[in-house]
């Protein structure tokens, strides 16, 4: 029953709407209950399975490395505004259950270095910069890149949207 009640936490509302951006997919019960219920329940569910699905700030909280919620969404929406206005972005809301979504670099698909994915960038809780970045490839995806946090990642968009 852990297993039914988890999957119903982050599953999104069937009235949904297209997400455009990060904020756009809050809608599950994992976005809008009390924090401390989301985390009961995830450490609840956890302990019989294993990891389970769960956007990446989720298990950062869990953790004990990131401090809230709340933190995690600003991270979100502060990479959002960054990429938005830069060409080539898109936000692509569908990610993995749970997940926030990422973002791609379209112009590295299919262009002169011919890869058939493009540079993704997403939130992680594998570091504290909570950003990763996988680099355009054919094939085997390639090891994630760390960025430090969100001035990282605009200090190294210029080296990221190199690749076309």
């Amino acid at each position: 029953m852990l297993d039914l009640e988890w999957s119903q936490a982050i599953e999104l509302p069937r009235f949904a709407q297209p997400a455009m951006r990060p904020g756009d997919l809050r809608q599950a019960w994992v976005h809008r209950a009390a924090e401390d219920l989301v985390l009961a329940l995830y450490r609840r569910a956890g302990s019989l399975e294993g990891p389970l699905p769960a956007p990446w700030w989720l298990r950062a909280v869990a953790a004990g490395w990131l401090e809230s919620r709340a933190l995690g969404f600003r991270i979100e929406d502060r990479i959002q505004q960054l990429l938005s206005r830069r060409p080539g972005w898109e936000f692509v809301p569908w990610a993995a259950d749970g997940e926030s979504g990422y973002w791609e670099f379209m112009p590295s698909e299919r262009g002169k270095s011919g890869h058939s994915i493009p540079t993704t960038v997403l939130n992680t809780d594998r570091h504290p910069g909570w950003i990763d970045v996988l680099p355009a490839h054919t094939g085997p995806t390639p090891r994630p890149i760390p960025v430090s946090g969100l001035a990282g990642l605009r200090a190294r968009l210029g080296e990221f949207e190199a690749v076309r």
